[in-house]
């Protein structure tokens, strides 16, 4: 099928509105690569090593529970002043993170970004679902790419400028004119019709969500930390959070409009993206959150340079992101995604194996082929769930997508942190190159089982049907 880019660049009638929507985007693709770098710095400002994983976790948990309750009301009130709040609450977030005064103060308001970023994240999609025809997405995928292409050169390197410099607060206030400009622009020239229906918002079961979530995550990052795993407080984590998570799904069987609606996931296309999406968050999370602590603490490569290695990910990305419609357009979405994972998995394996042998310039190079084969992954796999509903569940499959990577993500960082956390311990502590080396290749022989996750849930989804892709 042959699309005609002009109805869909930047000088057509939707064009001001793609560029809002990639502006806004690049708040939550700035703030993915920019603060890994600076890690060591914000740790030696304001505490310890195995404190580090919360800013990520408390960032990508406040995501994750909020998507669905985004997702739900963009339902019920429409897109725009829900990415609006978004923006509002990650301006608040970032200005307060730039002022924070010590460790529990950054991770409260990294929480606050999260709330932010939890709505951001879903409307970019949900509304490129609604705006543009599924052919047409083909190409506008390439532009929304190309905002991880700039995060990706952009991102690291003014985190590790920043860093080198002692200067890590300006990573957070580093948002602020992107959020006034995403902001504007979309104020301006973001229309939409509603399609106007009552909906009840499942609170209970977000409430449950949200304590389930929280207490395994505590209990993954504090276990052989803060407390011994076969402790009282261990035990109460895990087994509070499982009876939560529980509760959750028999209260979401019975709500009128339920937070996240298990009946969307009884469908095999549903059920296989939601979890290869789970599974790319947590490997995500994997690299960018650790890669740069490994790198300069192994080899004390600069921040800089570490931060360039990483963005080697975010840079292949959207090289095959730019291309991926072409390629699912003319052989399906489940041929494209399984080819990516398949990258995605090689690449994964070839950096656990080179982590043995800390070297910025091997690291870049796995770290791109990884982002190539994501590239593949998960742009077709989000996309051919939003084909397969109407606009009044759109939104709820955006959002179940979204929540599931950064579900995926907080516990995946979780549990990538308790892994070093553990390593550390054993060893010779933060401070000990060796122990850096032996915890850091801990992380990325999980990544790579964490890759071969995404491959099995990709093999898993349905054979397109004809039509789905052309």
């Amino acid at each position: 099928m042959t699309i005609d880019r002009a109805t869909v660049g930047f000088r057509s009638e939707r064009g001001p509105v793609l560029l809002s929507l990639m502006l806004a985007m690049g708040l939550i693709a700035m703030d993915a690569t920019i603060l890994a770098t600076a890690v060591p710095s914000v740790v030696r400002d304001l505490g310890s090593y195995q404190q580090f994983p919360w800013l990520f976790s408390v960032y990508l948990l406040a995501q994750a529970v909020s998507v669905p309750i985004y997702s739900k009301l963009a339902d019920t009130v429409g897109r725009k002043p829900i990415v609006l709040i978004g923006i509002a609450l990650f301006l608040l977030g970032s200005i307060l993170c730039g002022l924070a005064w010590s460790m529990p103060s950054l991770i409260l308001f990294r929480l606050l970004q999260g709330l932010g970023a939890g709505a951001v994240g879903p409307m970019v999609a949900t509304i490129v679902g609604d705006i543009y025809t599924l052919s047409e997405r083909a190409v506008v995928q390439g532009y929304i790419a190309s905002v991880w292409a700039l995060s990706s050169v952009v991102g690291p390197a003014l985190g590790g400028v920043f860093a080198q410099f002692d200067a890590w607060r300006l990573i957070f206030f580093i948002n602020i004119p992107l959020c006034l400009i995403a902001a504007w622009m979309l104020l301006r020239h973001f229309h939409e019709q509603i399609e106007k229906r009552r909906h009840r918002i499942d609170y209970a079961g977000a409430v449950l969500l949200t304590i389930g979530l929280t207490a395994i995550i505590v209990g993954v990052l504090e276990g052989g930390n803060a407390w011994a795993w076969q402790s009282v407080p261990s035990l109460a984590c895990f087994v509070g959070g499982a009876i939560a998570l529980v509760a959750f799904a028999l209260v979401e069987r019975r709500a009128a409009e339920p937070i996240i609606d298990l009946r969307l996931i009884s469908g095999r296309l549903i059920l296989t993206t939601t979890l290869a999406s789970l599974a790319i968050g947590a490997l995500l999370t994997g690299i960018t959150s650790f890669a740069p602590a490994y790198l300069q603490g192994a080899i004390a490569v600069p921040p800089l340079l570490a931060g360039l290695a990483v963005a080697a990910l975010t840079l292949g990305w959207p090289l095959s992101a730019a291309n991926a419609g072409r390629l699912y357009l003319r052989h399906g979405f489940r041929f494209t995604a399984l080819l990516g994972a398949s990258i995605a998995t090689l690449g994964a394996i070839g950096l656990a194996l080179i982590g043995p042998y800390p070297n910025a310039y091997s690291l870049a190079a796995v770290a791109f082929v990884i982002g190539f084969g994501l590239g593949w992954t998960a742009a077709p796999t989000l996309i051919v769930a939003q084909a397969s509903v109407g606009w009044g569940e759109r939104g709820a499959v955006t959002g179940m997508n979204t929540f599931a990577r950064s579900a995926g993500s907080a516990v995946g960082v979780a549990v990538f942190g308790a892994i070093s956390n553990a390593v550390m311990a054993s060893g010779g502590g933060s401070g000990d190159p060796a122990t850096v080396v032996r915890a850091s290749t801990w992380v990325f022989i999980a990544a790579a089982v964490t890759a071969a996750l995404v491959l099995v849930a990709v093999f898993a989804m349905p054979k397109d049907r004809a039509g789905d892709h052309g």
